[in-house]
């Protein structure tokens, strides 16, 4: 008796070794498109709370907010800081800057974010130190067109002065 495979049994393995083959590719494919989307957030959120925690800290450190002014909203934010006065915060493009002592603004996102909705509402009351709510909108810019990198988040907060 001659040993060996025959044909059903060769295309039998074949397709057991074909599907095993595709399942791992799909795992493959899978993971490396989570963490390529956890990277996109981590971004996004890594560079959300920084830009909130230096607006936040800049405010507390304030003497003054000289705009917007008590009640009011605008997409710019003036603060008497000493040594750096003014010190202001704005949008230009999809970047949001920051300026001391009228000098030139410097980024404070990078171009693999983009900004919108940015608002800095004065709450303060008569006779408070002063107090701003912040709201900023920060969205990973996706030139590949690919899901994995849309990615966007809104961030809120609010800080007064330290008077």
């Amino acid at each position: 008796m001659k040993k060996g495979f025959t044909l059903l049994e060769v295309l039998l393995y074949t397709s057991i070794g074909g599907i095993l083959v595709f399942i791992l590719a799909n795992i493959t494919f899978i993971t490396m498109e989570s963490r390529v989307k956890g990277q996109v957030i981590n971004e996004v959120d890594g560079q959300g709370i920084q830009v909130m925690q230096m607006i936040t800290q800049t405010i507390r450190n304030s003497e003054s907010i000289i705009s917007p002014t008590i009640g009011n909203n605008g997409a710019t934010l003036s603060l008497n800081v000493a040594g750096a006065n003014p010190t202001v915060f704005s949008q230009t493009g999809d970047q949001l800057f920051v300026s001391e002592s009228g000098g030139a603004g410097v980024e404070i996102t990078s171009s693999r974010v983009k900004v919108t909705n940015l608002s800095f509402h004065n709450i303060s009351r008569t006779g408070t130190s002063g107090s701003i709510k912040i709201v900023f909108t920060l969205t990973h810019v996706n030139n590949t067109g690919r899901n994995e990198y849309n990615y966007s988040k809104t961030f809120y907060g609010s800080a007064s002065l330290r008077k």
